[in-house]
């Protein structure tokens, strides 16, 4: 019956000449027919007919000779050179008009947003909020450039930024999330950003990625500074995550104990800031009335903090 018959017809066929490995001529005839609405096996159908020939071999390939001196070892690690010329607001807004009209997929796009990560490191912070109010708009795809581009910057300014759009409730929720993930990659963190960063910990609407961004954030800056736990921002932090132990980390709900396990981990996460919390740990993992969950959360809280802090606290040194 003809609900059976195929909708389309394809032939393909080709002849190839290969000579001592080499393809040297090709020929290849296709001919497609679409049978839908078709009458009496009849229907619509295009024919092609294409020829590649080989017209010549180089033997050998030309090269430009390059003195040594101008060769020298590198990372694999994306470069750019910095820009000697000031940024402005102006210039910047122009950039995020200019990826707005840009197709989405072209390389274009990509070397321009590239750029306004780039240019975006050289403004303070007054010029980031000026050009938050001209540029926060949405390009026709529903696409926000700038929202993008923020987490890749990577300055004080920037971190300063994401949190005011955060605590602000200008950033949509899914952006919130790829704020925070990113604090994880700042390659050199600075006691500004912490400090900016402290309060979002003690609202009440703080997810598990702002826990977890902020002190993954503040582990490096704690590798990076071996006397941490003198800077300011890094015992804000850590009084607020002290806080919500108490004395020995006693829950009282179901939802309590999610959140203690959350803060534990963030506590696990801050590496060597997390030290002079080291006694309540002990406190929160030695109680048998404790729940397990707590108790092995607390255990694992100190896997970073260093092991002669964890002698002292009657904890074994070992992993």
């Amino acid at each position: 019956s003809q609900s059976e018959q195929h909708i389309l017809s394809s032939k393909l066929e080709c002849v190839q000449s290969i000579k001592d490995g080499v393809l040297e001529e090709a020929q290849c005839a296709e001919s497609d027919r679409a049978r839908l609405f078709s009458h009496q096996g009849s229907g619509a159908e295009t024919r092609t007919q294409s020829a590649l020939k080989l017209f010549g071999v180089e033997t050998e390939m030309l090269y430009r000779k390059v003195d040594s001196e101008d060769l020298y070892v590198t990372s694999i690690l994306y470069e750019r050179e910095e820009t000697k010329r000031e940024v402005t607001g102006g210039q910047v807004t122009e950039l995020v008009w200019k990826l707005c009209l840009a197709h989405s997929a072209s390389y274009e796009t990509a070397d321009l947003f590239m750029t306004l990560v780039f240019e975006l490191r050289h403004l303070s912070l007054e010029a980031l909020r000026a050009l938050w109010q001209r540029s926060s708009f949405k390009c026709r795809d529903n696409w926000q450039p700038l929202l993008d581009a923020l987490p890749s910057c990577a300055t004080e300014a920037c971190v300063v930024l994401m949190k005011e759009l955060i605590a602000s409730g200008e950033a949509e929720e899914d952006k919130v999330e790829y704020f925070f993930w990113s604090f994880t990659f700042i390659p050199k963190p600075t006691s500004g950003m912490i400090e900016s960063l402290a309060p979002l910990l003690k609202s009440p609407r703080a997810s598990q990625s702002c826990f977890l961004g902020v002190t993954a954030l503040l582990h490096r800056f704690c590798s990076a500074h071996s006397s941490c736990d003198d800077v300011p921002a890094v015992q804000s932090v850590m009084r607020t995550l002290g806080k919500f132990l108490g004395e020995n980390c006693t829950v009282q709900d179901s939802e309590h104990l999610r959140k203690m396990q959350l803060v534990l981990k963030a506590i696990g996460n801050a590496g060597l800031a997390a030290a002079p919390l080291a006694p309540v740990l002990s406190l929160c993992a030695s109680l048998t009335s404790h729940p397990m969950e707590i108790r092995l959360a607390a255990i694992q809280a100190f896997r970073r903090i260093p092991c002669s802090v964890r002698v002292s606290d009657g904890l074994p040194a070992g992993d």
